[in-house]
């Protein structure tokens, strides 16, 4: 298998990271390499900036404003887009709800809702998890009984990501109570601003504000916020979440990190030696680039075989990604927090955009601990490390 960059593909980053180097402003990208977070107004001005550039959603299809790039030029543009430092395109939007439109809503969701999620104008949650229903989807409880043109749903969601945002949640519900828990349920979308719906806040280990509880109360959802068929929602969630591990591996923000723990590495604090220059410091980190040329190489390989696997079907090596890309993002911080020292420790709390980003010592050294207690959390998203050496031992290994 050629894992080797054609001269058309080289030639196509060329232009990526041209793009970015001059398009990108300024604020977004210093704020992203000093590792903070970019803030709801950050991300809607940068995806408006490809969304003028016709880049927003680069793997829909051309119809639906898509680019035509082979797997190969999307897989570059991500990688790119993560070394700039960008930020990434809202995921709910762009690779969760929005395939699931195209590919099973009607005409009008199409026309509805697309162009909103590829210029943002339209900010999308996501309601999937559930008290005693995460890792067990299919457990979900939040019903939704149709009363003529409108379904009553009621009951909790949790975890919901940036929902304090939110202005649209797509949501799985059970329609169907007698049914096996599979195949009672149904595929929503709801707006956030209905009566009924409470979002509250639930402060993460590092103090920001990321995730929330979601509560629903005799909300009325018009039927036609149906996706597809009544009772075929497990379908349209199995298919968006192999769409949601479409680059969960993050190569190109693992490097970018990388980069800038060298560089301040490198630098003398407070007159003690550079921390690059400690033998022990240097082997943890090489360990850590090997695993993560083998994790590219990795992911390389599975970009390849897209040409051949049959449309729509997820590759089960995407499991492989998952976990090893999760475990280095978290090895990661962890060198982070060396370089930082006894810096690390004291910090005062504040919120920026909903993180916690305090400052404390150095400018540089404040995100370092909200990140490493934020970064405990990626091995569980996107189905935990243990659903996918589940799916590897089944799809793979053929235990």
């Amino acid at each position: 298998m050629d894992l080797s960059f054609t001269p058309e593909e080289n030639a196509f980053r060329d232009e990526v990271r041209t793009f970015f180097k001059e398009n990108l402003p300024k604020d977004i990208r210093d704020k992203l390499v000093a590792g903070m977070h970019a803030s709801k107004e950050d991300m809607i001005r940068w995806t408006r900036i490809l969304n003028k550039k016709g880049w927003a959603v680069p793997h829909w299809p051309v119809e639906y404003g898509g680019t035509g790039w082979t797997p190969v030029q999307q897989y570059i543009f991500l990688e790119e887009q993560m070394l700039a430092p960008a930020p990434q395109m809202l995921a709910f939007g762009v690779s969760m709800v929005g395939p699931v439109i195209y590919t099973f809503g009607s005409e009008e969701q199409k026309k509805k809702y697309l162009p909103a999620i590829a210029n943002l104008d339209t900010w999308w949650s996501q309601g999937f998890s559930e008290p005693g229903a995460g890792s067990d989807l299919a457990g979900l409880r939040t019903t939704a009984k149709r009363e003529g043109d409108h379904y009553i749903v009621n009951g909790q969601k949790t975890w919901t990501t940036l929902g304090q945002h939110g202005d649209m949640i797509f949501m799985l519900v059970r329609t169907d109570p007698n049914a096996k828990k599979q195949e009672g349920i149904s595929f929503l979308l709801i707006d956030m601003k209905s009566p009924g719906i409470t979002v509250k806040p639930i402060i993460t280990i590092e103090g920001g504000h990321e995730v929330n509880e979601v509560f629903f109360d005799d909300v009325k959802v018009p039927v036609e916020n149906l996706v597809g068929k009544e009772n075929k929602g497990w379908d349209y969630a199995k298919f968006l979440l192999g769409n949601e591990r479409v680059g969960i591996a993050r190569v190109g923000a693992s490097k970018e990190r990388i980069r800038r723990i060298k560089q301040l590495a490198t630098a003398e604090l407070d007159g003690d030696t550079p921390l690059i220059e400690n033998q022990r410091f240097r082997e943890k980190l090489a360990s850590i680039e090997v695993e993560l040329k083998a994790l590219e190489m990795t992911q390389l390989r599975v970009v390849a075989a897209e040409r051949t696997r049959e449309k729509g079907k997820p590759d089960p090596a995407s499991s492989i990604l998952k976990i090893k890309g999760s475990e280095l993002q978290q090895a990661i911080t962890e060198l982070a927090l060396e370089v930082a020292g006894p810096y690390i420790a004291p910090y005062r709390q504040e919120t920026h955009d909903g993180w916690n980003e305090p400052p404390a010592g150095p400018e540089w050294a404040s995100p370092l601990a909200p990140a490493y207690f934020n970064y405990r959390k990626v091995s569980i998203y996107g189905g935990s490390n243990e659903i996918q050496k589940n799916i590897i031992a089944k799809a793979i290994l053929g235990l």
